[in-house]
């Protein structure tokens, strides 16, 4: 009898353990549920028009809104000025500044036609203060015309793998026929952190430079993050009426570096915050506390208006903005032509996408050559920018914007 009731006993103590393990373990679950849709809710909290975060040793994307789309990149042209300058010329090379560079609106360093300055000054007034003069200075310098150096930049885009780029002149001010992608320029930003002298330079905050015959200027960086983030390396800035605030940089975080990459935020004070965010983020992906987001939102790609009104008359942007009005919607668009693989998931409305050949939105399937937009089907010709149409990035090259 005592045996049968050490058994009973036994039995019941079991079955105790096994509820509190289902308990322990549903419980666990649903944090972990509750934690990620948290973390999904925020990524799709970036403001910015596109956003990317890269480890910068890989190269693996660790976090993506709207990865491909093709926007203006403002003053962030110079870090792909500065990438072909370091490649192409000697730091202690002497540029005479020409009455064109010193006339570039209009953000300058204060160079005057005729004065003679280094290849390494020009590349801290470029990169710190944004100067459109330095940045003019130097094409000029490297290849005898900024049409040829373009042509350079370009042609060094290609060689990375930046295939949605394309520059126009070398400091980034407006005109027809320039855009970039977030992911493109991050990886313009992770070919020039290999760079020792570019690492310095992006993330010193104050310097004074001097021409040869000992004419000095102040600058300080237009990076706010190099005085509230020491784990902020360097970045630059970029800013246009109609690209609005943009900026990439590269920073650690436990010990990773990363790259952050945005485009098309609303406020500058925004852009800080976002890095900052996004920086964490990524952090969390490569310690496996996260997976990868990649998302794409239809807000952001529904702007054919937005991209033929840019540089155009004031009037002409007002009339576009009341077209856009009411525009915003939660519903994002996947390019399902795209694969997903390892832990890397596509999030649609708070729900993963996984596997190789499909992308799932709304419990709907999408073969590799459409787009699911609102439950609606879209041939990806439909969603890229034809390069030769005109509703590509219009422009006139006469407008002059304020720039950083």
């Amino acid at each position: 009898m005592k045996v049968k009731k050490e058994r009973s006993k036994v039995k019941s103590e079991r079955s105790k353990v096994r509820r509190r393990g289902i308990y322990i373990s549903a419980s666990a679950l649903l944090l972990t549920l509750c934690f990620s849709l948290f973390a999904i809710a925020s990524a799709e909290e970036i403001q910015s028009r596109a956003a990317v975060v890269m480890d910068a040793v890989t190269g693996r994307v660790l976090y993506a809104k709207n990865p491909e789309l093709r926007l203006l990149p403002a003053s962030t042209t110079k870090l792909m000025t500065a990438l072909v300058v370091i490649e192409k010329a000697k730091l202690t090379d002497v540029v005479t500044v020409s009455q064109r560079a010193a006339a570039a609106p209009p953000t300058r360093a204060g160079l005057k036609a005729g004065d003679k300055i280094t290849i390494e000054t020009l590349l801290y007034a470029a990169l710190m203060k944004s100067a459109n003069d330095a940045a003019v200075a130097l094409a000029e310098g490297v290849a005898g015309s900024e049409e040829e150096f373009v042509r350079l930049m370009n042609r060094k885009a290609m060689a990375i793998g930046a295939n949605d780029t394309h520059f126009i002149n070398a400091n980034g001010l407006p005109g027809k026929g320039q855009y970039i992608t977030a992911y493109d320029l991050s990886k313009i930003m992770r070919q020039a952190i290999k760079y020792p002298v570019l690492k310095e330079i992006l993330g010193t905050r104050i310097t004074e430079i001097s021409t040869e015959t000992g004419k000095t200027m102040f600058i300080k960086n237009t990076n706010r993050l190099l005085w509230s983030d020491d784990e902020l390396l360097g970045g630059k800035t970029g800013y246009t009426n109609q690209a609005r605030h943009c900026f990439v940089c590269f920073g650690e975080r436990d010990r990773d570096t990363l790259v952050v990459a945005l485009l098309g935020s609303p406020r500058r004070d925004l852009l800080w915050k976002e890095t900052e965010e996004l920086l964490g983020f990524g952090a969390k992906v490569l310690n496996n506390n996260e997976e990868p987001v990649v998302y794409m939102t239809r807000s952001d790609y529904d702007t054919s208006e937005v991209i033929s009104a840019a540089y155009t008359t004031k009037r002409g942007m007002k009339m576009s903005k009341k077209r856009g009005r009411g525009g915003k919607t939660k519903k994002q668009v996947v390019v399902a032509d795209k694969k997903a693989s390892g832990k890397k998931h596509v999030v649609v409305a708070g729900k993963k996408a996984s596997g190789k050949k499909q992308v799932v939105m709304a419990g709907k399937k999408a073969n590799k050559k459409q787009v699911v937009m609102a439950g609606k089907k879209v041939t990806k010709k439909q969603l890229e920018v034809d390069k030769k149409s005109k509703k590509s990035v219009a422009g006139d090259p006469k407008t002059k914007n304020a720039y950083s």
